[in-house]
């Protein structure tokens, strides 16, 4: 019978004998002990430093949520940094705006016809055009006017027939006569066009329809043969002679804003020439959008140079106040909630400040709390100022999390100088670690030569 070693080895779970198998599992188990053990502890242990940071008080600091920056002469130029200091003086809040010029609207009239009819002809045929008043308009056939004329006629001759019968027949065909002439006048027919109706003795097929008042067209709803309805608006008038300029100005200048105030208007069109106005309404509502109200300023325009659409800058001059603290406007950065300044410290570094602001002037914004005269404030760069801040304080904020915290630097050894080689660092030299005798560990037998199989006979 022959028996044929196949050379497997018993498994490593079993038997007494400790081979190579066995050791590095029991290694690589101990290995996963360990990191398990480790990752247990830092997920206990992650939000301690959040609870313990949790309790601090970040906005009893001066600028909330921002920390103290410090700059070098040479950086601070880099950026553009400049400085000014707070001054106590006097400051003018005045308040400066954009309009738009449009017309006067207590000036504008419509022109509609009392009368259904169709037009024949159009006297005033373009939108601009200036119209006087008692000026013709348009022709119309209107079978209304041509009944009334008749009506008018016929009155007349009443009252040439009956001019020498009784005082009773006289004063009632005189009462026809007016009444036919009323009429007409409520049609707005010009008294002079009634009379000449009355002289030429017979009735006209088309009325000259005439301008109720002066000004500009500005609306034209009308063209020859077309028919029109009673009281259907065929013109829009606008006197131009006075304008008005629509100008807005935010909420938190309106307090400086009152009925009757004189107002400067600068017109793009006319660089250098300025007209006077006067506030003569502030409108009752605040855009939501926006945030700005709107006011009416009244301006004359006897020479027709201000033409509705055209923009306009308003100065509305207010108050002059005395000894009042103020920076630059560059200087205070607005976050919505709060205003900032950066303060430059005794030892050089700017420091975030939370101040109050007041009125503003052209270049000048006051301050009421937060600085006292004398201070050096940030002037320029504010917003890189205040973004390197912000950045400072997040960073410190996460110094005492796990992980975060700055990796310490090992020293280099020394050796050849690589300073003159930009991103060449020599690493150090590596050792090859010393020998290791396992033999007494019982590796001596992973060491021999693997059996090979062995075929016996009996």
């Amino acid at each position: 019978m022959t028996d044929i070693d196949t050379g497997v080895e018993p498994s490593p779970f079993e038997g007494p004998t400790p081979t190579r198998a066995r050791r590095a599992f029991r290694i690589a188990l101990s290995v996963a002990l360990v990191a398990t053990a480790i990752v247990t502890a830092l997920l206990l242990t992650r939000d301690a430093p959040v609870a313990a940071t949790a309790g601090h008080n970040h906005a009893a600091s001066a600028g909330a949520g921002a920390a103290p920056v410090a700059l070098d002469a040479e950086a601070a130029r880099r950026i553009g940094v400049t400085f000014a200091a707070v001054t106590a003086g006097p400051i003018t809040t005045d308040v400066r705006t954009l309009g738009q010029v449009t017309w006067d609207e207590t000036r504008a009239t419509a022109f509609a016809p009392k009368v259904e009819g169709w037009v024949e002809r159009l006297h005033v045929d373009f939108t601009g055009q200036e119209v006087r008043e008692g000026e013709a308009l348009l022709d119309i056939y209107s079978p209304m006017l041509v009944a009334a004329q008749e009506e008018l006629l016929l009155a007349a001759r009443l009252v040439q027939d009956v001019a020498g019968g009784t005082d009773e027949a006289r004063r009632g065909a005189e009462d026809m006569l007016a009444s036919a002439r009323r009429r007409l006048q409520y049609w707005d027919i010009p008294a002079a066009d009634i009379e000449q109706i009355e002289h030429a003795g017979r009735a006209s097929r088309v009325i000259t329809l005439r301008a109720t008042s002066s000004g500009v067209v500005v609306e034209k709803s009308v063209i020859s043969g077309q028919k029109v309805m009673a009281g259907e608006t065929l013109y829009r008038l606008a006197d131009l002679r006075t304008v008005w300029v629509d100008g807005q100005v935010f909420e938190h200048d309106l307090a400086l804003v009152r009925t009757g105030q004189r107002v400067s208007v600068e017109i793009q069109a006319y660089p250098g020439e300025r007209w006077t106005g006067t506030v003569t309404y502030v409108y009752p509502l605040i855009d939501p959008a926006t945030r700005t109200a709107r006011l009416r300023v009244e301006l004359g325009n006897a020479g027709r140079r201000l033409k509705p659409g055209m923009f306009a800058t308003l100065l509305l001059a207010g108050s002059l106040r005395q000894n009042v603290l103020s920076v630059p406007r560059s200087a205070v950065l607005a976050t919505g909630a709060r205003s900032i300044v950066f303060l430059k410290a005794a030892n050089g570094t700017l420091e975030p400040r939370d101040v109050v602001a007041g009125v503003a002037s052209d270049d000048r914004l006051e301050i009421r709390s937060g600085l006292i005269a004398g201070d050096t404030v940030v002037a320029s760069a504010t917003f890189l100022i205040d973004a390197e801040s912000n950045l400072k304080a997040a960073l410190g904020s996460m110094a005492g999390m796990p992980g975060m915290d700055a990796p310490r630097a090992r020293p280099v050894p020394a050796g050849p100088d690589t300073s003159a080689m930009p991103g060449m660092k020599m690493e150090p030299p590596r050792k090859n670690p010393p020998a290791v005798d396992h033999s007494s560990h019982g590796m001596a037998d992973t060491l021999a030569t693997p059996k090979l199989p062995v075929r016996r006979e009996d």
